[in-house]
Order: C-alpha cells, then sequence, then structure tokens
C-alpha cells in the first residue's frame, strides 16, 4: 500500500480522438493495484451541476458565446473543485481527471479565440494556487484523430463538428501551454498502439510516485 498523505490530481488532455478515455480507464486501474485510492471524473462533469452543465454546452442547437461558454465551463469547475478535487485530494485520493483548465485554453483560448491572459485571470480567482500535479497531454495529427474519432462512431457533440482550422487552432494551443509548463504537462505522441502508449504514460505516473507524499 502507498502511503499518500496527500493526494494527487493527474489530468488528461487532447483533442478529438486520441484516446483519453481508453487511458485513463487503464490508469485507473494501474493505480488501483499500486494500492492506491482513485477517483475518476471528467470535465466539464464530475458533480451534479457539472453534468447538467455540460449537457447544456454539447447541444447542437446552443447559440452560445465564446466568453458565455467560457464562465459556464468555469462554473462547472469551481463546483468541482470544491465538491469533489479538493476534498478527495485532502484524504489522500489520487484523482485522474479528462480534461482540466489547460482544455479552456485550448478550446475557448486557440479554439475561440479569448486571449490567453483573460482566462488566466478567471483561472486564477477560480483556482487560487491549485494546478494539477501532473498533465499528460496526448497527441496526435489532427487527421488521424478524426479517422479514429469516426471509427468509434457515435453522434458527434457541438465541439467535434468544428471545422478542421478550429481543432488545428486547439492542438497548437496544447502544445504551446507545454511549452510554458514543461514541468507538470507532459506531451505523449497518441500515434502507437495502447500498450505503448499507456507505457509511457505510467513510467510518468512512476516518477510521481517516487517523489514523495507531500509534492
Amino acid at each position: 500500500m502507498v502511503n499518500t498523505q496527500r493526494g494527487r490530481l493527474i489530468t488528461l488532455e487532447g483533442g478529438d480522438g486520441v484516446g483519453k478515455t481508453t487511458h485513463i480507464e487503464l490508469l485507473e486501474a494501474y493505480l488501483t493495484e499500486q494500492g492506491i485510492s482513485v477517483l475518476r471524473t471528467r470535465e466539464p462533469g464530475g458533480t451534479a451541476l457539472g453534468e447538467a452543465l455540460r449537457k447544456v454546452l454539447l447541444r447542437d442547437e446552443l447559440e452560445c458565446g465564446a466568453e458565455t461558454e467560457m464562465m459556464v465551463l468555469f462554473s462547472a469547475r469551481t463546483q468541482l473543485l470544491h465538491a469533489v478535487l479538493r476534498p478527495a485530494i485532502a484524504r489522500g485520493q489520487w484523482v485522474l481527471c479528462d480534461r482540466f483548465t489547460d482544455a479552456t485554453f485550448a478550446y475557448q483560448g486557440g479554439g475561440r479565440g479569448i486571449p490567453f491572459e483573460r482566462i488566466t485571470r478567471l483561472e486564477t480567482f477560480v483556482q487560487e494556487d491549485f494546478q494539477p500535479d501532473l498533465t499528460l497531454l496526448l497527441d496526435l495529427p489532427i487527421e488521424e484523430g478524426l479517422a479514429r474519432a469516426t471509427e468509434r462512431g457515435g453522434r458527434a457533440d457541438r465541439f467535434e463538428k468544428q471545422d478542421l482550422a478550429f481543432k488545428e487552432r486547439i492542438r497548437q494551443s496544447y502544445l504551446r501551454r507545454q511549452r510554458d509548463y514543461p514541468g507538470r504537462i507532459q506531451r505523449v505522441d497518441a500515434s502507437g498502439s495502447v500498450d505503448k502508449i499507456q507505457t509511457i504514460l505510467q513510467h510518468h505516473i512512476q516518477k510521481l510516485l517516487k517523489s514523495g507524499t507531500n509534492p
């Protein structure tokens, strides 16, 4: 059993078709095998309010400006932070979260064109100094990600229906975030096999495990 006086927050980021859902499930199993109590959640979502706001944001017929979209996301994030993330980490759980604030910089910043500085001000207001301990950025060329998403099937949501230019801006914004925060954000080439990618992800988590109980 791993002694974790304080839990950790690990976030998975990336565009369409990079395999976040698959890998977050595998990482949950991996951490559980290490004797760690794990909580898996997602953004937007993770709470009753967050899931309700998620449904609204993903509706095709929604007419929503970029800044309104950003504010709704941060509303859901505020609830998740206070109701789920902070309490879980305080009781020693490791949290795996499918997307977090880096996604807002990528989608609403890069995709919608909101200046990063404006998002940063809101991030500071909502989160203060709260940040993930590790962010795993699954990166894939846009065309390959779209091919995977199409093969996966299912109904595309409002974000998935955006054009290639929108998706490329998202990818480049993610890569910009990684360059700005190279210690926290680890880019992982998502073009390989599931096993190969999972090995790389687990390697990054092993380094976090070895870093001690209190970062």
